[in-house]
């Protein structure tokens, strides 16, 4: 057999959670043919002595369904090892999507996902209506990770009903047939699942709420049962929890498919993910699979005076510079007459305030962030250390780096100020790991560094609480969250499975701070994360990184369930 890669003197972490072991690896054309003691050269080889080989990552919840229609490269999740990322998450996407009523998804999309609508005017080609089209005109492309997609329930909902469906009103018998046929076509054309949105955080810019919000149960339920194969992807407010659940366990129990559900601790009800928890057990040990999607570290906003959001915005003076090129507005940031005149002003909005001015729970990032800051660590902290107050503690510290520092407010999954409930949740058997959102919310957070963080807090460097097994979260982040999602091919480095690897210097690795690139059509402003210690990362048996630079080769296609 001719080998095209060999991978020397590695220690394996496979993806099946048992202990690394120190072996070659080979690939032949996109396979991995053994593991182990391997004679034959490659026709190239990689030297991985010291350094640990990983399957490539599976990220089960993405939002790239807009860069995947312009552009090639996966990014920030390639440089974090991504190999398979999967769109159409939380209800939202592009089609089917008639002519005209395109502007109505760009707006939905624009204030669910934080994704500028100039950019997504820009960018989108519009080669597609239905969604069959929409996956053919992925498949025409090429990438550096592959892409796999979900039927999005808020594009049916609009396709079908217009602004009725985006009003939110009940839909009608005949709505609900041509939804359930139109998400069974998209799942029979290669969709790998069917997503919807239940949460009131989802809103368009002008307030309106998702179209998906509190869709009747007999609208799902008809969805649910056409659709015939993959998975149903939920997030929800869980208002009502056991209501709630009962209501998703029907769906799961009529349509006879899996289910995953956002699984988060909020700081408004920092308990109620146990119970919901509680409900996912029970309901598996009733023979429904449902998975809780967790993140293995806080969900929060970047605050900084070049993105969409910091300490100030709600303040009057403020408003003076909101609009002006990030230059301008650090000309005026600079000036002291300025600062004192915003220092002593604040927002009247109770939510804003507590959102972003809340200074013990408000830390600086540093240029290795920490996911699990302790107090003393808090702008509030640092003020009182210094003999400040804590705005223009926060001032002083986002001026730094030339304008440019960014501090961090962990919203969800930090309710006590550490980790311990995120360690609950990704270490029961029910729950599977995800929602790093990787092409969303592309000026306040950027998650898609998860998968970097998660091996290098969790296995390494924590210092608050228990560390984990490395085998353990390796199996997390590859093979668990392949078969989540019916991947069979993928996840393991094992002989006959696809060559989806990551050669990594494991005391190298980390994660850089945040930083804003303006690389997206029209010049779109988004937050970035680059990383150390990915030594390369090989797509079907190809390196498609080498020490965070790209190759150029784009071995990446669409995925379609078979």
């Amino acid at each position: 057999m001719d080998l095209t890669l060999v991978i020397r003197d590695a220690t394996v972490v496979d993806g099946s959670g048992a202990p690394p072991r120190v072996a070659d690896v080979a690939i032949a054309g996109s396979r991995i043919v053994a593991v182990g003691e391997v004679r034959g050269r490659g026709a190239e080889e990689i030297d991985a002595r010291g350094k640990i080989v990983t399957p490539g990552f599976v990220d089960v919840h993405t939002h790239y369904d807009a860069q995947a229609t312009w552009g090639s490269h996966i990014t920030p999740s390639s440089w974090n090892g991504v190999t398979t990322v999967l769109i159409g998450n939380c209800g939202v996407g592009f089609a089917p999507c008639l002519p005209e009523r395109r502007k109505m998804l760009v707006e939905l999309m624009e204030g669910v996902e934080d994704i500028p609508e100039v950019v997504l005017t820009e960018g989108l080609p519009w080669n597609w209506q239905t969604f069959p089209e929409f996956l053919d005109a992925l498949a025409a492309r090429q990438y550096d990770a592959d892409v796999a997609a979900q039927v999005p329930h808020a594009a049916l909902r609009v396709h079908v009903m217009g602004e009725r469906g985006a009003n939110r009103e009940p839909a009608t018998a005949a709505d609900r047939a041509e939804m359930a046929r139109l998400a069974a076509e998209g799942m029979r054309a290669g969709a790998l699942g069917f997503s919807t949105s239940r949460t009131l955080a989802h809103k368009t810019l002008d307030g309106r709420h998702i179209p998906t919000l509190r869709a009747e149960e007999a609208e799902l339920a008809e969805i649910a049962a056409a659709l015939g194969s993959g998975w149903m992807q939920v997030i929800s407010d869980f208002e009502d929890v056991d209501g709630e659940f009962a209501m998703l366990r029907r769906l799961a129990a009529g349509s006879g498919r899996p289910m995953t559900i956002s699984l988060l601790q909020r700081e408004q009800r920092p308990d109620a993910w146990r119970r919901i928890l509680g409900h996912i057990e029970a309901a598996n040990a009733a023979g429904h699979k449902i998975f809780g999607q967790v993140m293995a570290r806080p969900v929060g906003v970047m605050l900084g005076f070049e993105i969409s959001q910091n300490p100030f915005i709600g303040c009057p003076s403020w408003q003076e510079v909101a609009k002006l090129p990030f230059p301008a507005k650090l000309d005026f940031l600079r000036q002291p007459g300025f600062r004192a005149k915003l220092l002593a002003e604040h927002t009247e909005d109770v939510t804003l305030r507590h959102r972003l001015t809340t200074w013990d729970k408000i830390f600086p990032m540093g240029e290795s962030p920490d996911y699990e800051p302790p107090p003393e660590a808090s702008v509030a902290a640092r003020a009182a250390r210094a003999g400040l107050e804590p705005a223009a503690m926060a001032y002083d510290l986002l001026m730094e780096r030339d304008g440019r520092n960014i501090l961090y407010r962990p919203i969800i999954n930090y309710a006590a100020g550490d980790l311990g409930a995120v360690q609950e949740m990704m270490q029961h058997p029910n729950t599977i790991m995800g929602l790093g959102d990787g092409g969303a919310h592309v000026s306040i957070i950027c998650d898609a560094s998860a998968p970097t963080t998660m091996i290098t807090h969790w296995t390494r460097d924590r210092s608050r609480g228990e560390r984990l097994p490395l085998e353990w979260v390796i199996r997390r982040l590859s093979r668990d969250n392949a078969l989540a999602l019916g991947l069979t091919d993928r996840g393991l480095v094992a002989p006959g499975c696809k060559a989806d690897l990551n050669v990594i210097d494991y005391d190298k690795l980390r994660a850089h701070a945040p930083e804003v690139r303006y690389d997206l059509p029209a010049g779109g402003r988004r937050l970035v994360q680059r990383t150390d210690g990915y030594t390369a990362t090989i797509l079907s048996g190809v390196a498609v990184h080498r020490d965070g630079v790209a190759t150029g080769a784009l071995p990446g296609r669409l995925i379609r369930a078979s």
